[in-house]
């Protein structure tokens, strides 16, 4: 028998008809904020970033693919990884789905990584992905965005991440999630978290491209799919830990 809480019909419809109203405000106070995210002032982009592209070497401009927006995941995998990151991987399943209704709305959405071209190339394949993929090797871009970092950082305390000051680097986590997702990348804990997750707008008007938002870590949780999904289970997220592999993964549990 079950332990949670049960009732009629009727009982159920009215503690539904008072949750939809929290529903409601909460709809209306989310699309108050997508507002105030399109208000923010938009920062002219003036370095020249180069990337490698299945196309070949790209500008930043060339990222937009002739479209006046651009949406850009910061995918955790860098030069030292063996493979992308599992929770940034659990993402990226949605976007080939997205990518082309986005594209028919003047929107491009694409992944930008640290790791050499190659290597995502080799991982994309494995994990079925179209949606567009360019490295930023040995360029500035995920530090000026701030999703990568050096070991001197680490160790000077010189993080700023999902706008916060992070202090020197200590092995937290390495005996818990943190060990385990590096472990998935073929990298020790601190090489790992060198790699920091995030997404960023730019917009294009003429030759000019503006960085228009960014956004970090829980910020992130509105794009992760399946945990949209999970709010609505009955037993929501359920989780005491880690328990997402890749997608290809999962028939290799022990």
């Amino acid at each position: 028998m079950t332990t949670h809480k049960t009732g009629t019909r009727k009982e159920w419809l009215q503690a539904r008809l008072e949750l939809l109203e929290e529903e409601k405000a909460l709809t209306r106070q989310s699309d108050a904020l997508a507002q105030r995210r399109q208000e923010l002032p938009w920062v002219k982009i003036d370095k020249a970033y180069r990337f490698d592209t299945d196309q070949g070497t790209a500008s930043l401009a060339d990222l937009f693919q002739g479209r006046s927006q651009l949406l850009i995941y910061h995918f955790m995998f860098g030069p030292d990884y063996k493979a992308g990151c599992p929770s940034c991987s659990m993402i990226a399943d949605g976007f080939n789905g997205f990518v082309v209704h986005l594209a028919n709305h003047d929107v491009t959405l694409g992944a930008v990584s640290r790791a050499p071209l190659a290597k995502l190339q080799e991982f994309k394949q494995r994990m079925g992905w179209t949606f567009p993929w360019a490295s930023s090797f040995n360029t500035d871009f995920n530090a000026d965005f701030s999703v990568g970092f050096t070991e001197a950082q680490q160790r000077e305390g010189g993080i700023d991440y999902n706008y916060r000051r992070e202090g020197a680097w200590t092995l937290r986590g390495e005996e818990g999630d943190v060990a385990k997702f590096a472990a998935m990348t073929g990298t020790d804990s601190a090489t790992y978290i060198r790699e920091r997750p995030g997404m960023s707008a730019f917009v294009r008007e003429g030759e000019a491209i503006y960085h228009a938002y960014s956004t970090y870590s829980r910020g992130l949780d509105g794009l992760w799919g399946a945990y949209q999904w999970l709010d609505r289970a009955p037993r929501g997220r359920n989780e005491t830990g880690i328990w997402w592999l890749r997608h290809d993964e999962y028939g290799n549990r022990s």
